[in-house]
């Protein structure tokens, strides 16, 4: 049986991973959402991964879930059915959240349709691209329940903006490669057969930085869409500041401008 998920070390300091069930459009079920936690984990713990890739096997990114059964999460075990429910809800949601926490930046290459789940997973990654044919779609509706599901609620506005967010999520409609490109859901569109060296490029470009800073920025913007104020958002760079200066990087970063030579961090 062949692996739910593939991973890849395609670069230097990259990690690639591609969601492997092509013939459902790489819809969630709990076995593969299990092994995405579990693969984010390890990345977490691994110092010498800097940047994530995240994909899915062609022909889709992934559709959402698995409307043929999702199956049982960890803790599901039969005993009560709304806790049960709860698990499984619980299994995905946490999965979102995960992805923003992985403390190395994450980067979606779109490849087809990303709906429901699929949306919320590439909501979550901290950049987006994709291929001419991806389309973005809400489709809780589908299902006759909400449309605030997985964190898009949360998610969706602060990076397109309420007032088109709203209207994305009560008509339920599908986005294209190009209108998300013009809204800033993406950051470019790409040929298929260019979309994972346009994905591998920026993860070139982030490794090149020292990968304390990374952390800490992809830490800060996440934070700033949650600090209350101007002041409080400068406060806490203050903070992160300060913190990475007591590092080993900035000394490293100024002598290697100054000597005009290429900066070598420690993981």
């Amino acid at each position: 049986m062949a692996s739910l998920l593939l991973t890849d070390a395609p670069a230097t300091h990259v990690r690639l991973i591609t969601l492997n069930r092509p013939e459902r459009r790489n819809a969630m079920t709990a076995e593969l959402c299990s092994a995405l936690h579990a693969e984010l984990d390890a990345i977490a713990a691994d110092r010498s991964c800097r940047v994530v890739v995240i994909t899915g096997a062609p022909p889709a990114f992934c559709v959402g879930l698995d409307l043929g059964g999702y199956g049982s999460s960890p803790g599901a075990d039969g005993s009560d059915e709304a806790r049960d429910q709860l698990a499984n809800q619980e299994h995905m949601s946490r999965l979102i959240l995960k992805v923003r926490a992985t403390p190395q930046p994450v980067i979606a290459a779109v490849n087809g349709a990303a709906a429901g789940f699929g949306l919320a997973l590439s909501l979550a990654s901290d950049i987006r691209y994709a291929v001419p044919e991806a389309v973005f779609r809400a489709v809780f509706l589908n299902v006759g329940v909400s449309n605030c599901d997985m964190g898009t609620s949360w998610l969706l506005p602060r990076l397109i903006g309420a007032s088109r967010a709203h209207e994305l999520m009560l008509t339920g409609r599908r986005v294209g490669a190009e209108e998300a490109l013009r809204i800033g859901l993406v950051a470019d569109v790409v040929e298929p057969g260019a979309l994972l060296d346009r994905a591998l490029e920026a993860a070139r470009q982030i490794t090149q930085w020292s990968p304390w800073g990374i952390r800490l920025t992809k830490q800060g913007m996440w934070s700033a869409l949650e600090i209350p104020s101007e002041q409080a958002a400068i406060e806490y760079e203050d903070r992160q500041q300060i913190m990475a200066l007591h590092g080993l990087a900035p000394r490293e970063s100024v002598s290697a401008f100054l000597e005009k030579r290429p900066a070598s961090f420690v993981d």
